[in-house]
C-alpha cells in the first residue's frame, strides 16, 4: 500500500527532527556528565596537594606505613599531629567521608559507595599497595611523597566516578531525565507543528492533482486559483497557462475540422453536381463542362497538397535540402514564371533588385520558389485588373528583406495578424470564389521560419497588402 504524500511528509520531518534532537540529546547527556567528573576531578586534584604534604609529615613520624594498617584515619583539613596525641591520624579526607564536627564532606561518599578505603590510593616506594585500592583498570594519577629529598611512596585518587555522593548521582540522574523529558517534548511540539504545516503544504498540490484529473478528462477550460508568490504560485501560473495554451489547440482544433469539412464540401459538390446533371442528361458533355470540371478537380488537388504540406510541416517531416543559393536569381526565376498569368489579368509586374546582382542565403531553393510562387499566385488571384505588383530586394544589417506590394482590393489593419492563421480569409475583399482555401500563407510561414527568418503583413502604399520577409545573409552581397 503506498503511503499517502501527507504521510511522507510528516515522517520526513519527524525523522529530520528526532535524529537532530537525538544527536542533541547524546551531546547534552555526554557533556553533562563529563563536566561534572571534571569539575570534581579538579577539586580533587587541588585537595591531592594537601594530602601529599600530610602524609609526608605523617611518614617523617613514623618513619614507615604501618600506621595506616593500625590506625583509624580521618580525611579532614586541620594541623597533622602525632598518633601519640591523638588515636587518630587527621588528613584531608575522614574514613567514611566524615568530618569532626560529624558532618560528611561534601562530594566525598561512604567508602562501601566506591573504592575499598575511598578514593585515596596510597603505594609504598616499591608501588606496592598499602592503602586503597589500586586495580590495573584504574588510571590513577599517582604523584610521588618526597621526605628528605627521598621518594617514600606515592599518593593519588581515584576517578570521581568512584566516589560521587549520592545526591550527585542523583542530581545527575535527575538532570538526565530532564534532558530526555525536553527532547520528548520537542518531539511532540514538532508532530503539532507539522501536521497543520503538511496539510497547508499538501493542499496545492491536491488542488493541482485534481485539477490535472480535469485536464486529463477534456476540461481545459480548468483554471488553478494563484494565491501565493513563491513556488506553488509559480506553478500555478504555468499551470493556468498550460491549460489556457490547451484550449486554445482544442478550439483550433475544432474549427480546423470544420473548416477543412467546409473546404472539401464546395468542390465535391460542385463536382457531384456537374457529374449527376451529365449522368442524367440534363447538360450536354461539351468540351465547356470538361473544363469546368477539371477545375474543380485542380482546385480540390490544390487543397489537399496544401494540407498534406502543411502537415508535413507541423510534425516536422517537411524535408529541407539547404545550400548556399543566390536570392536574386531565386527571386527573379519565380517573379518570371508568372509574367504570363499577370499579363492576361492586366496586371503590371515590376522587379526592383536595387542594383543587387548577387545575394546569397543558405536555403532550400526548391522550398523558396513554393514560397515566392504562393506570394505571387496570391497577388495574381486578389489583385483587380489594371492593378500593380512590385516585388523588392533590399539589404539592411546583414540581412536580405524582401518585399511584394500588390494594389487594391487591401486589408483592414485588424485583420493583418490573422492573415497568417490556417483557413483564414478577409471575406469583404478577399473572396472565397477567386481564393484558394487560405492556406497559402499559413505555408509561407512556416517556410520562413524554417529559413531563420520572419514574415509579417502590412498595408500597402499601392492600396493593397504588402508582405515583408527576412533572411539572414550568409554569403556574398554584390
Amino acid at each position: 500500500m503506498k503511503m499517502r504524500l501527507i504521510y511522507r511528509l510528516i515522517t520526513a520531518i519527524l525523522s529530520a527532527t528526532g535524529i537532530a534532537i537525538l544527536a542533541l540529546f547524546l551531546i547534552m547527556q555526554w557533556s553533562l556528565s563529563r563536566g561534572l567528573h571534571q569539575f570534581f576531578g579538579k577539586m580533587e586534584q587541588e585537595k591531592q596537594e594537601q594530602i601529599l604534604s600530610s602524609l609526608g609529615k605523617l611518614y617523617s613520624l613514623q618513619k614507615s606505613w604501618d600506621f595506616l594498617k593500625t590506625t583509624p584515619v580521618l580525611w579532614d583539613v586541620g594541623d597533622v599531629k602525632s598518633p601519640a596525641e591523638h588515636d587518630t591520624v587527621p588528613l584531608p579526607f575522614g574514613e567514611e567521608g566524615m568530618s569532626r564536627n560529624g558532618h560528611r564532606q561534601p562530594g566525598i561518599p561512604p567508602s562501601d559507595a566506591g573504592q575499598a578505603g575511598g578514593p585515596l590510593v596510597i603505594l609504598n616506594a616499591a608501588k606496592e599497595p598499602v592503602f586503597g585500592s589500586n586495580s590495573a583498570e584504574e588510571n590513577v594519577n599517582l604523584r610521588p611523597i618526597i621526605v628528605d629529598g627521598e621518594i617514600v611512596g606515592y599518593a593519588g585518587l581515584l576517578s570521581p566516578k568512584h566516589f560521587l555522593h549520592p545526591l550527585q548521582v542523583q542530581f545527575l540522574s535527575q538532570q538526565k531525565l530532564a534532558l530526555a523529558l525536553s527532547a520528548a517534548g520537542m518531539v511532540l511540539v514538532v508532530i503539532l507543528i507539522s501536521l497543520p504545516l503538511a496539510r497547508r503544504v499538501i493542499k496545492p498540490v491536491r488542488t493541482m492533482a485534481q485539477a490535472t484529473q480535469e485536464i486529463s478528462s477534456g476540461k481545459y477550460a480548468t483554471r488553478i486559483p494563484v494565491v501565493s508568490s513563491d513556488e506553488f504560485g509559480q506553478l500555478a501560473r504555468d499551470f493556468n497557462y498550460m491549460a489556457l495554451t490547451l484550449e486554445k489547440h482544442e478550439k483550433d482544433r475544432r474549427q480546423w475540422v470544420a473548416d477543412i469539412s467546409h473546404e472539401l464540401r464546395t468542390p465535391i459538390a460542385v463536382l457531384r453536381g456537374e457529374i449527376e446533371a451529365l449522368l442524367d442528361g440534363v447538360r450536354d458533355l461539351t468540351p465547356e463542362r470538361v473544363r469546368s470540371l477539371h477545375s474543380e478537380t485542380l482546385r480540390l488537388n490544390r487543397l489537399v497538397e496544401d494540407l498534406y504540406q502543411l502537415s508535413l510541416s507541423d510534425i516536422g517531416a517537411l524535408t529541407y535540402r539547404k545550400e548556399d543559393i543566390d536570392l536574386v536569381e531565386a527571386l527573379r526565376d519565380s517573379v518570371r514564371a508568372h509574367q504570363a498569368e499577370f499579363a492576361r489579368k492586366g496586371i503590371e509586374l515590376a522587379l526592383e533588385l536595387s542594383g543587387r546582382t548577387t545575394v546569397e542565403i543558405f536555403a532550400d531553393r526548391e522550398r523558396l520558389d513554393q514560397l515566392f510562387a504562393n506570394l505571387v499566385e496570391n497577388s495574381v488571384r486578389y489583385t483587380d485588373s489594371g492593378g500593380k505588383l512590385a516585388v523588392s530586394l533590399s539589404i539592411s544589417e546583414q540581412q536580405a528583406i524582401v518585399e511584394f506590394q500588390d494594389s487594391t482590393p487591401g486589408v483592414p489593419e485588424k485583420e493583418l495578424d490573422k492573415l497568417f492563421e490556417r483557413l483564414y480569409r478577409v471575406e469583404g475583399s478577399r473572396s472565397r470564389i477567386s481564393g484558394g482555401a487560405g492556406l497559402g500563407l499559413a505555408i509561407c510561414k512556416n517556410i520562413v521560419e524554417a529559413h531563420e527568418g520572419t514574415i509579417s503583413a502590412h498595408q500597402s502604399p499601392l492600396g493593397g497588402l504588402l508582405i515583408r520577409l527576412t533572411f539572414p545573409v550568409t554569403g556574398r552581397k554584390a
